[in-house]
């Protein structure tokens, strides 16, 4: 039903129970319809939404993506028919009809919100905690972005609906220790505090104390009935003036209104079925048929929806009131466009590099890069996890952000892998940024459920995972990272680069700050590599993802594949082979998703007809499908171990000697196949 909705309209009869039950209806009716869903907290949570959406969420219904909206997390991502019931009522871009297709195939209303699915749906959720922990990231975006800006164009707030289940997963401490430490006041967390799992109480598996483990965070605090609106209100109030993130510990009840579902965990998980449906329309006074909502709750719940569209009008105001040169600096920095001064920096070290020729471990080029180009991309922003000087991650024209100085571009996320990765989303969500952070490659499983959202989201997000292999040496198996390459590659929509020189860095970089739609994952090495590459102003060949670094004349009896650290040991092997003239090609193969993506063509002129020998100190992951069915891998078939590095690499037969003999394995197997 399409209604045009006058700010005049009389909607003064509307009470806060019809406009919560509302939502409360459409969730039930959803979840009944499709026989899948969760019903608890829509009708647990639909006083407390109601609520913040219809006296304080800075929105326009009509405009779902202006900059200076106020953000609204649904961390506990199940609980989705709340979110697309208050689309749908405040009259955004879900209609009926996708209520009524909830969870089917092809609908606006997946089973968890889906960012660029749904509009309105700020950040994708359901792994709980990643929703409060993204959410850290745009609080501290919107803080970042002010202090760029000021209040003129930049002023809103974060909020969170999080459940117990967000709160006991251990990401929540990583990001609400970060947030309290920040001091991210415009943070406001609404917990759904009601004491149920999936299993059933909460405390059969938890005593935390969430207020007293929040104060201790440097959070404002306090609880209130979740139940009573004026006493939500009054909190929220009261929240948004403190200097302090907040969290409000909301005590409801799961599936109010159902009376043989409430407050169990039968209300959690599944619909409630046509004879509690009835009882809860009896209960709470709704004798509307399903999906039926009066026009008068709904024309209310309309004007709800454009009541922002006065702070919107406003802001345009401002910003045409702004200089040229503010305006173009805020569109620029919304779109995160790289601009010449980037390509010419750029090229200015590659010419460098590709002169020069020093050896380099590619973190340490990756720092040569930061500190190159980071002055030319006003949203670049980076950060470490407590390995800022193992990562080499911070460029020297970077200010670090601190509490109550939000103007610079280096964060220190501390300890907190996955609380860092999470607030990456964030930081990109918001818009405005383009975000790094680093850490050791090994600890990439810490930050792996955050990196797999950022996929699903087709966020750029950049990874910078230094320590990529065996070779870094002394610190052992715990820090060396051997299946993780094979791990990440098979995340979908996720660039994993593993590049061999300098060259290759900068031209990994490249490729990660020009995926605009996916994230990157950079792995560099401890040890220092050598710059085989010596084009100064050639293309950026780690852009077809593999490519062909040695062409021996006359063709190829057979070809190395390698990446990273090992190419060079590759070429060392095509030289033996050379001895006896055995003609070996080398490719480089820095990211195989690229790599995927060329023409058939390509592929084929790249890996050529002759038997492969794939390269790398990992686990084989993948290869094989780039080796074909005589093709060798020589890489790590266990865990490493403490040594120095040329030892590991001697002692796990990585070197050049047992490369060429893999070689001559390879080229004798293919000649007595064919005299056979």
């Amino acid at each position: 039903m399409n209604i045009s909705v006058h700010a005049e309209a009389d909607t003064t009869a509307v009470s806060h129970r019809d406009l919560a039950n509302a939502v409360r209806f459409l969730a039930v009716d959803a979840i009944e319809k499709s026989q899948s869903g969760h019903p608890g907290l829509p009708m647990g949570m639909a006083d407390v939404a109601t609520v913040l959406f219809s006296r304080f969420l800075k929105f326009d219904s009509a405009h779902p993506n202006w900059p200076d909206r106020d953000r609204f997390v649904l961390s506990a991502g199940h609980g989705s028919m709340l979110l697309y019931a208050l689309l749908h009522l405040t009259g955004g871009d879900v209609s009926l009809d996708d209520i009524k297709a909830f969870r089917q195939w092809g609908s606006k209303t997946p089973g968890h919100p889906e960012y660029g699915h749904t509009p309105g749906v700020e950040t994708t959720t359901g792994p709980l905690g990643q929703g409060i922990a993204t959410a850290v990231g745009m609080a501290l975006a919107e803080r970042m972005a002010n202090a760029r800006h000021g209040d003129g164009l930049v002023d809103h707030f974060t909020y969170v609906i999080a459940g117990d289940g967000c709160l006991m997963e251990g990401i929540s401490q990583e990001a609400i220790s970060l947030a309290g430490h920040l001091q991210l006041s415009r943070l406001i967390v609404l917990f759904d505090d009601n004491g149920i799992s999936i299993d059933g109480a909460t405390s059969l598996s938890t005593s935390d104390d969430h207020l007293a483990r929040f104060a201790a965070s440097g959070w404002s605090v306090r609880r209130v009935d979740g139940h009573d609106a004026e006493a939500v209100a009054q909190a929220i109030a009261e929240e948004r003036a403190t200097d302090k993130p907040s969290l409000i510990a909301c005590r409801t009840i799961i599936g109010y209104g159902a009376p043989d579902r409430q407050g169990t965990e039968k209300a959690h998980g599944a619909p409630l079925g046509a004879e509690q449906t009835a009882a809860a329309r009896r209960t709470l006074e709704w004798d509307y048929q399903p999906f039926v909502v009066p026009i008068p709750i709904l024309k209310a719940w309309r004007m709800i929806g454009q009541r922002g569209q006065v702070d919107r009008l406003a802001w345009l105001d401002r910003y045409e009131d702004a200089t040229p040169a503010q305006r173009e600096q805020f569109i620029e920095r919304k779109a995160v466009a790289l601009p010449d001064t980037y390509a010419q920096a750029s090229a200015k070290l590659r010419e460098s590099f590709a002169t020069e020729r020093p050896k380099l471990a590619t973190r340490q080029a990756s720092q040569q890069v930061l500190d190159s180009i980071a002055a030319t991309i006003p949203g670049l922003i980076g950060g470490s996890a407590d390995l800022t000087h193992s990562n080499l991650t911070h460029a020297k024209s970077q200010q670090p952000v601190k509490r109550g100085t939000f103007a610079g571009a280096y964060i220190h996320y501390g300890i907190r892998e996955h609380g860092m990765a999470a607030a990456m989303n964030g930081l990109a969500l918001h818009g405005g940024f383009i975000p790094y952070g680093g850490t050791f490659l090994a600890f990439s499983d810490y930050s792996r459920p955050a990196i797999r959202l950022a996929a699903l989201m087709k966020l750029r997000v950049i990874h910078v995972m230094t320590h990529d292999s065996i070779g870094l040496g002394e610190d052992g198996p715990t820090h060396q990272p051997v299946e993780h390459l094979a791990a990440l590659r098979v995340i979908p929509n996720l660039l994993v680069f593993r590049p061999a020189d300098a060259v290759e860095t900068l031209e990994a970089w490249d490729c990660a700050l020009e995926a605009t739609n996916r994230p990157s994952v950079l792995c560099l090495s401890r040890q220092a590599l050598p710059t085989f590459r010596s084009d100064a102003r050639g293309k950026n060949r780690v852009a077809r993802g593999a490519y062909l670094v040695v062409t021996p004349d006359g063709g190829r009896d057979v070809t190395l594949i390698a990446t990273g650290s090992e190419v060079s040991l590759a070429i060392e092997a095509a030289r033996l082979l050379a001895t006896e003239h055995i003609r070996a090609a080398v490719v480089s193969a820095p990211c195989f998703a690229l790599f995927e993506e060329q023409d058939d063509d390509y592929r084929a002129q790249v890996l050529g007809a002759a038997p492969r020998v794939g390269i790398e100190a990992a686990v084989a992951g993948d290869w094989p499908r780039w080796l074909g069915a005589d093709g060798e891998f020589i890489g790590m078939r266990g865990f490493g171990a403490s040594a120095p590095a040329p030892v590991l690499y001697r002692e796990f037969g990585i070197t050049p000697q047992s490369i060429a003999e893999a070689a001559r394995r390879s080229v004798t197997r293919r000649a007595e196949g064919k005299a056979a």
